[in-house]
């Protein structure tokens, strides 16, 4: 979880890949997809495209290297208004909402982007809590947004979407964002964030009109559509969690070390879920730590036992894959918190037989978000 300085936070995880099955739901773009060689898949009981005509690789370097469209449409999308709309959010995350600026005129809501496959139980969550918030005489309200959603990734973003603004995208930091008009289509929330580790976009705009502003940012040579397959290897490179894999309801802040998403207040006011656990944890460190991992030789894939040299088993792998970027095997796993310095060399249990690896920092791929 992390927020944003636009007076908005973002719940921003992602879930497992899973076989295609029946009933899946469609977001505004599925035919779209489909007319395009989409191959579909069941993502979070949504049908997504895991690639197109192109490779994964090349589908993943356009990205690094030019810049391509992602459909998230599948996220949940929600506004929290009234007076109390701050005390409501911090109740539900350790994040420091209050402290968080609006680089716009004063919406009275905080924007929230959820995960999809939590995407249930989050807004079950949200309503049972407002309704504790309103029997105490809080003054909040949640509005679920129908809206599409897509993202704009790579270092040619500015260049194609500035095009289509009449304001200055230079002045949109990382993690802020604005009410625009893009391509000629009205009432868009431009964000500056991402999934992929470069520089880009998210934008959110009624479903009636997500097709036509897709077409017209595809008219420019530098994008091509991509698919959950590039969007798992760019976010692994770039030292992104996959909720479900890196992270889960039994997974700590500390542990995953995602300790940069509590704020300083909230560590001191004590007042966050799960605080009693956490605060602790912090000072006192963990048993176990997520770390990134490099290797060559076979592919490592997730649940791959992590080993001393010696072979004794001191933790596991949560993602991994090879590197189109670097041309290596990478990973991130938790494991010994003893071993979790980088530099260390520590052995995966490949198919049976172990391969040397090496303890990394993350990210693998050097992040380019911009910061104005």
């Amino acid at each position: 979880m992390f927020g944003n300085k636009n007076g908005s936070s973002r719940i921003c995880l992602r879930v497992q890949l899973l076989p295609l099955t029946a009933a899946l739901k469609k977001t505004p773009l599925f035919d779209f997809h489909r007319e395009r060689g989409g191959k579909m898949v069941d993502f979070a009981g949504w049908s997504m495209p895991v690639q197109y005509k192109d490779s994964h690789i090349a589908s993943h370097m356009h990205t690094r290297e030019h810049c391509s469209v992602f459909d998230v449409s599948h996220m949940l999308q929600t506004k929290v208004h009234g007076k109390d709309r701050v005390k409501f959010m911090e109740s539900l995350v350790v994040a420091d909402i209050a402290e968080l600026k609006d680089n716009q005129t004063d919406q009275g809501y905080l924007y929230v982007v959820s995960n999809a496959g939590c995407a249930d139980k989050d807004s079950a969550h949200m309503k049972a809590r407002l309704a504790e918030f309103k029997a105490a005489g809080f003054d909040v309200d949640l509005e679920f947004l129908d809206e599409a959603l897509i993202a704009l990734q790579g270092p040619s973003m500015a260049q194609v979407l500035q095009e289509g603004l009449k304001d200055d995208l230079s002045k949109l930091a990382f993690m802020t964002s604005t009410l625009a008009t893009v391509f000629g289509v009205p009432g868009c929330r431009v964000t500056r964030c991402g999934y992929t580790g470069e520089d880009g976009v998210e934008i959110s705009m009624p479903q009636s009109r997500v097709v036509e502003l897709t077409e017209k940012l595809l008219a420019s040579s530098e994008v091509k559509l991509a698919g959950l397959g590039a969007r798992d290897s760019l976010r692994l490179e770039a030292g992104l969690c996959l909720y479900g894999n890196d992270i889960d309801e039994t997974t700590t802040p500390v542990e995953a070390t995602l300790v940069w998403t509590i704020g300083k207040r909230r560590r001191q006011t004590k007042d966050f879920p799960g605080a009693h656990i956490i605060v602790p944890q912090i000072k006192a460190k963990t048993a176990r730590k997520r770390v990134g991992l490099v290797s060559s030789g076979p592919p490592v894939r997730q649940h791959t036992p992590i080993l001393t040299p010696d072979g004794k088993v001191i933790g596991e792998v949560t993602s991994g894959c090879p590197s189109p970027c670097l041309k290596m095997n990478v990973a991130m796993g938790y494991l010994d918190a003893a071993f979790a310095k980088n530099g260390t060399p520590i052995q995966v249990e490949v198919r049976k037989k172990s391969v040397p690896a090496t303890v990394s920092k993350m990210p693998f791929v050097p992040t380019k978000y911009y910061s104005g």
